[in-house]
């Protein structure tokens, strides 16, 4: 949703979507409905802010139509052609599938049942040089939604479940009715393979932080509503820690834009179990206030749980750089970061062999720097400049892959600015160059993806080890092939240059009960002779560039036996939180098998 960013150096851009109402909630509510008084006195007001919210459609189609977007689609086909046909697969991977989605993917998370979760808001708009979504609306326009993509049904429309988030009354002054609208909220994973998902939008002030709790259960396929948060949140961070319990920090508070919440709250509360097992529904479960708090002068900061079992807070300001402890709950200052201020850009936990992270790459976030920066761990910690990407750019999104090696996509200017002004669907084309940095460290571009994607842009690694791109409502809707058709988003579909290098090895069996930590186990695979590596990759869950999930491990190959392949899981809980991780074996070219599913941690 449309944020300004509160800092000394606030973007153009940042300024413009400032400018946001401040009504009372009764006025805000006429304002955001539109409705007539006389149509409401005569078929409801409800009724009548439906048809309001359809003569707005209408009017942004007319404004914005759909020749416009279907032209502007065919050209960035024809462009993404024309720059990638320089591009050799097996050295930078490629673009293939591009499909419609139900979704605009402001949030995605790629759930252990192999289908991949997206939710956002229902648009109020589809003139794509106008806000979309409903950031200052008060009543039940503003309202959130939530879709399944099941990979193996393909890609068409029928791949696709929608999976409505619980109807609330939000305490708006309408307590009307409405599904969560808990877009710009912050998750993470818990350890039986839940989404822990906070915070959301109660509307009004520019946006203001709600105090909403969900669990999204990917077994059921259904949401589940837990006691409310202490304290509103719009554009929160959250990160499971090595007990498997999720940490809270930040967020725009019920107050509005511009007061950041120093509140840092846990969940499930200590006194109340882990959820572990997948009939482990937490249903009404309280949240509970830590004694250390987390005065964050801006939103989603990027939390890692690194392997000592600490949490690091990486704050947007370059001095707000924090090293929590959640068992004594403290927070100790870490050292200043290099660069200045960064708007939303991405963070990645860098991989570290057997062990769990123990350093964190800092990228993007500033167009003017392409340096990346390494914070290595510790009570002291240390900031090192890293090698830089091709140029700086904001909104992106980088993965680590089943490899080890990392990809960018996505990226912009600033905030819905892709290089001439902001709400300006025009983009530089550098913008949709992926970025790909090899063991050496050092940064390639690759090929072009065919959206430039900014502001809301994300992406994922599915399990059969092909990146999924979404996000970035802007330019869904400028370049959506049938704007009335009701599949406002789209998804793209990249695959990395390990998919071009061979025939990948088999794995056919994993185990499948729990795996404690540091216990040997065995896996099958018709390839074992020629398998030199195997993997543990945790599933992403991603918003606004802020990825606490990621994390990459290699496992010690205890003995190759036939068919039969001896590993050993990962040594402790802060090695690697637990729940369910993607297990990939890759041969000596590093060619990754298509992952199974296993599940870390035993009680």
């Amino acid at each position: 949703m449309r944020r300004p960013q509160r800092s000394a150096l606030l973007s153009a851009a940042a300024l413009v979507c400032a400018a946001v109402l401040t009504t009372t909630p009764a006025a805000a509510h006429d304002a955001g409905g539109g409705s007539d008084p006389g149509e409401a006195a005569v078929i409801g007001a409800d009724h009548a802010r439906a048809h309001a919210e359809l003569r707005r459609a209408a009017k942004g189609t007319s404004a914005y139509p759909q020749a416009r977007r279907t032209e502007s689609l065919e050209a960035l086909r024809l462009s993404q052609r024309e720059a990638n046909s320089a591009f050799d697969a097996a050295l930078s991977g490629r673009f293939t599938d591009y499909f419609p989605s139900p979704d605009f993917g402001v949030h995605v998370a790629q759930l252990p049942t192999g289908k991949v979760l997206l939710f956002s808001f229902s648009r109020v708009e589809t003139d794509p040089t106008k806000e979309t979504g409903p950031t200052d609306r008060i009543g039940p326009t503003n309202a959130g939604r939530a879709f399944l993509w099941d990979p193996a049904k393909g890609t068409g429309p029928g791949a696709f479940k929608k999976v409505t988030p619980p109807v609330v009354l939000m305490p708006d002054g309408t307590h009307a009715p409405r599904p969560a609208p808990f877009f710009c909220a912050g998750h993470s994973f818990l350890p039986n393979g839940m989404l822990g998902v906070f915070g959301g939008n109660t509307g009004g002030k520019g946006g203001s932080g709600a105090k909403l709790s969900f669990v999204f259960d990917p077994w059921t396929e259904g949401w589940y509503r837990n006691r409310d948060m202490a304290v509103g949140r719009w554009y929160p961070s959250v990160v499971t820690g090595a007990d498997g319990r999720q940490i809270i920090m930040s967020g725009q508070s019920e107050r509005g834009t511009g007061t950041p919440t120093p509140v840092v709250e846990r969940f499930p509360a200590l006194g109340q179990p882990v959820p572990w097992r997948p009939f482990d529904i937490p249903l009404d479960i309280a949240s509970q206030r830590l004694r250390t708090d987390a005065p964050f002068r801006n939103d989603y900061p990027h939390l890692f749980s690194l392997r000592d079992g600490m949490v690091y807070g990486l704050g947007r300001d370059a001095d707000q750089q924090w090293l929590f402890d959640p068992r004594a709950e403290t927070r100790t200052n870490l050292p200043r970061r290099p660069a200045d201020f960064r708007g939303y850009g991405s963070a990645v936990p860098l991989p570290a062999g057997f062990r769990g992270p123990d350093s964190v790459l800092v990228l993007g976030g500033d167009p003017r720097d392409p340096h990346t920066y390494r914070l290595s761990g510790g009570a002291a910690g240390r900031w090192t400049t890293q090698e830089p990407r091709a140029f700086g750019r904001t909104q992106d999104d980088t993965l680590i892959l089943p490899d080890g090696k990392l990809l960018t996509v996505n990226g912009a200017l600033d905030t819905r600015n892709y290089g001439f002004g902001p709400f300006n669907p025009k983009a530089d084309l550098k913008y949709r160059q992926t970025e790909l940095r090899g063991a050496d460290g050092r940064w390639r571009l690759g090929p072009a993806q065919r959206l430039p994607r900014g502001y809301h842009s994300n992406a994922l690694v599915l399990p059969d080890g092909r990146v999924m791109v979404t996000g970035d409502e802007l330019q869904q809707i400028a370049n959506d092939p049938d704007i009335d058709d009701g599949m406002d988003g789209s998804i793209e579909i990249y695959e990395p240059p390990y998919l071009h290098a061979g025939a990948r090895p088999a794995l056919d069996r994993v185990p499948a009960g729990e795996l404690a930590h540091d216990a040997e186990f065995s896996v099958e695979s018709a390839d074992a002779a020629g398998v030199r590596r195997a993997v543990l990759l945790a599933p992403t869950t991603v918003t606004h560039a802020v990825n606490t999930s990621q994390r990459h491990l290699e496992l010690r190959m205890t003995g190759v036996r036939g068919r039969t392949i001896g590993l050993r899981a990962p040594a402790t809980a802060a090695d690697a939180p637990p729940g369910y991780y993607m297990l990939f074996l890759l041969d000596a070219k590093g060619v990754p098998s298509a992952a199974r599913w296993v599940k870390l941690g035993k009680r």
